[in-house]
């Protein structure tokens, strides 16, 4: 059984990359394509692309096109808007992002060098919002609300394959007797006295589909990624052609899946500007360039409150009753709270 690549893109925040990590991956698609943002944060007077994946954002220099970044939707924990001092723009109000990737905070702030357009927010926003609201598509779910009336609530790009009766769910000393559903995207599994106990597996987090003996006889062995927790799930299927068959036809599509995968975030083209893929990303030149300035250092310039040099002067926090010291721009105790 062939593993799709490990993703990432979604799920990291990584700079100055290699032009073959800007590259696409194989269902990654390009939504829109801003030419003219500037990186106020990190880069600060730099104009530069922002390129808006169904994954993440990639923003890099037109000068210099190996200082860029890629941001995962699924790092991000905030998005709002914020007033800076933009060298390119002035005073203005910028895209806001803050992410949390590896326990590490970061910021990131994006300001439109095109004077009175809302794309980059309109566009930001909307693909943020798609991306969160599918991820059954790319995520292992235990005890989720899977079904109604004892059917299999279909998302949106998904299609059911086959509905086997009577697999045993092995994860027990006397095991439960329970329904698979096999469809295009996933394996799911729910019991027949209880609904709520079921399992959701995306071909995105299966490592291994195959037959292994267990105390219970040969068993369909589920091992997803160590992405997803890492979990090795066993199955009976009687009788044993029935066990094959199934086997079989989930090793096919995950086949199907992994060259084709369907990450599930939905968007209507006409939202957006229609791009170019080809043209969008830069060009890797052979010649080296060679600058003269001290070796930046991404991680720093990027962290969440990375230009703090000392602290700010303490005022009284009418919620705690204390006094503590002020808060960023923009930001509220309960906000603080909020990040995860």
């Amino acid at each position: 059984m062939t593993e799709a690549d490990p993703l990432w893109q979604d799920r990291d925040v990584r700079f100055d990359i290699s032009l073959q990590q800007m590259q696409l991956r194989t269902g990654e698609v390009l939504v829109d394509r801003l030419d003219s943002v500037e990186d106020t944060k990190g880069n600060n007077g730099d104009r530069g692309k922002l390129l808006i994946t169904n994954l993440r954002l990639m923003w890099f220099s037109q000068a210099v096109p190996r200082v860029n970044l890629s941001v995962g939707y699924n790092c991000i924990s905030s998005i709002s808007s914020r007033s800076v001092t933009s060298k390119l723009r002035g005073h203005t109000e910028a895209l806001h992002i803050l992410t949390k990737c590896n326990n590490t905070r970061f910021e990131f702030i994006f300001t439109n060098l095109v004077a009175g357009s809302p794309r980059l927010f309109s566009s930001v926003l909307a693909i943020v919002k798609a991306y969160e609201s599918s991820k059954m598509y790319r995520e292992l779910k235990l005890r989720g609300a899977l079904l109604q009336n004892k059917q299999l609530k279909l998302l949106p790009q998904e299609q059911i394959y086959s509905k086997i009766e009577g697999v045993w769910n092995l994860s027990s000393d006397q095991g439960n007797l329970g329904t698979f559903f096999i469809t295009n995207v996933r394996l799911v599994w729910h019991a027949n006295m209880n609904e709520s106990f079921n399992i959701s597996i995306p071909y995105l987090q299966m490592k291994s589909v195959r037959i292994r003996d267990s105390k219970f006889g040969q068993a369909l062995v589920v091992e997803s990624s160590q992405q997803s927790g890492g979990y090795v799930l066993g199955f009976r299927i009687d009788p044993r052609e029935k066990l094959k068959e199934a086997v079989k036809e989930i090793q096919t599509l995950h086949k199907v899946f992994t060259a084709s995968p369907v990450f599930g975030v939905q968007f209507l083209q006409e939202e957006f500007q229609p791009v170019e893929e080809l043209n969008s990303l830069p060009v890797e030149d052979d010649v080296e360039v060679v600058s003269e300035q001290l070796p930046r250092d991404a991680f720093a310039a990027y962290f969440a409150d990375a230009n703090k040099t000392c602290d700010r002067e303490p005022v009284f926090s009418p919620e705690l009753g204390l006094a503590i010291e002020k808060l960023p721009e923009g930001f509220t105790l309960a906000s603080l709270w909020e990040v995860c």
